[in-house]
């Protein structure tokens, strides 16, 4: 790779892969896998275009667009769209190989990809964000549909975004197909959808929760620690509320509200967040204008919860990439942090993730336990692929039934990584086994088999 231009997401993306690959068994033992490695880091496309629209002052703006689609050997290309100003080649590239192999481990026929653009939808009007996203459909249309890659939300796409984005696909194509989830529930959507990624985030915890004790322990009284305030974060602290652990904090990108008292977030304190968030403003405001908050929190301006939180026993994090640095990692071990399972994308650092590890292997069942991004937040991935099985069955699933899908996902995907890392690595007496090795290792195993039988690679 050295004569692409610099990609250090996705170089850190690979290099996490690697390291878990190479030390395992798994090259001694199935050898022929190890030429595989080089043809599944590189994109089977990727598409860059520029976006022209109009703003509400008549001003002519241009972005980049980009759809990066990753590997198909499992199925179409499935991945979300991401509108934010930090968005790159780099940042898609990881993101669509971390969804490979985070789709692969849903145990559902899906591929992997990325896409968005460095179009910032903070700030905009209806009429704008409008604009733009049938401007960036206008290209988009072109590569993708229900059969050949399938985008969703992301980080800056929400429900109205994804409601223009269908709008003008249809228009443009004249189809109207399941090429877009996160649909609206009337026109195609999945119940539980939005719940998703933080629902099975805690559900994967759970598990870890039980097996590490045996079955004796479980979220009651657990007190958790989530960054971001988006949805997975949302969704994530009222599943722990449901049962019975104690969320502490919760953050934006501007700062962190940390719990102050005995009392944790509420389920109204969420739905006050869950309504500032879709008028797209900051927790320093709700912290600022509502007494109850002040009396209860604090905020501190530009920062991460991990360093600033008392006691915790579990971390989620729950915001962006790399939001948990080495020396966070070593602040939440000294307060008793047990459980870390990432519900945002490559949520720590290779630092921090050496931390976690390091620590897992030394104080064995006393040290923490990380579960990794592809394992642990795949939960959205799979309610998309669900909606993408409704969408061809042209029916619609109660929300029990589509939940009771997502947990036993999340049931076999940890089971999954928890037995691969037991197969390929040698874990000692009283040792957790590495749920991020036994993750890339199954994903990796899955994908590049499927691969090779299709002659991808010999």
């Amino acid at each position: 790779m050295s004569n692409l231009a610099p990609e250090p997401e996705f170089q850190q993306a690979y290099n996490e892969l690697v390291h878990s690959l190479q030390g395992s068994k798994l090259f001694q033992t199935s050898p022929e896998l190890k030429a595989a490695l080089p043809v599944v880091s590189v994109p089977e496309r990727v598409i860059q275009f520029r976006v022209t629209w109009e703003d509400d002052k008549g001003n002519f703006q241009v972005n980049r667009g980009y759809r990066v689609q990753f590997n198909s050997a499992l199925g179409p290309y499935k991945g979300g769209l991401r509108f934010h100003p930090s968005v790159n080649l780099s940042i898609l590239k990881f993101l669509g190989f971390e969804q490979t192999f985070k789709n692969a481990l849903t145990g559902l026929n899906m591929g992997g990809g990325k896409g968005g653009s460095d179009f910032d939808p903070k700030g905009k009007s209806d009429n704008e964000i409008r604009r733009f996203c049938y401007a960036f459909m206008r290209e988009l249309s072109k590569h993708i549909g229900q059969f050949t890659d399938v985008p969703a939300g992301d980080i800056g796409v929400g429900g109205r975004e994804v409601g223009y984005l269908f709008g003008a696909y249809k228009s443009y194509r004249n189809q109207f197909e399941g090429v877009l989830t996160g649909k609206g529930i009337t026109w195609g959507g999945s119940l539980i959808r939005p719940e998703a990624t933080g629902y099975g985030l805690v559900y994967y915890v759970a598990h870890m929760i039980s097996y590490s004790s045996g079955g004796k322990e479980t979220f009651a009284g657990k007190r958790v620690a989530i960054s971001g305030s988006g949805n997975v974060a949302q969704y994530a602290a009222l599943k722990v509320l449901e049962l019975g652990g104690k969320v502490i904090s919760l953050s934006d990108s501007k700062g962190a509200l940390i719990v102050t008292g005995e009392r944790g977030f509420n389920e109204t304190d969420i739905e006050l967040i869950a309504k500032l968030k879709l008028e797209r403003r900051y927790l320093t405001e709700l912290h600022t204008a509502e007494d109850s908050f002040q009396s209860r929190f604090r905020y501190l301006p530009g920062e991460r919860p991990w360093s600033h939180v008392d006691k915790v026993d579990v971390a989620l994090p729950s915001a962006t990439q790399n939001e948990v640095s080495e020396q966070e990692a070593r602040a939440l071990i000294a307060k008793g942090c047990k459980f870390l399972a990432e519900g945002s994308n490559m949520g720590s650092t290779q630092e921090a993730i050496n931390v976690y590890e390091a620590d897992r292997s030394s104080r064995k069942a006393d040290g923490l336990w990380y579960g990794p991004a592809k394992a642990a937040n795949c939960g959205g991935v799979a309610v998309s692929g669900l909606e993408m099985a409704q969408n061809s069955q042209r029916v619609s699933w109660t929300s029990e039934q589509v939940d009771k899908e997502l947990a036993g996902i999340m049931e076999r995907c940890f089971w999954n990584c928890l037995n691969t890392a037991k197969e390929y690595y040698d874990v000692a007496e009283g040792e957790l086994p590495s749920l991020v090795a036994g993750a890339n290792i199954a994903g990796y195993v899955k994908v590049v088999s499927a691969m090779k039988e299709q002659g991808d690679w010999w």
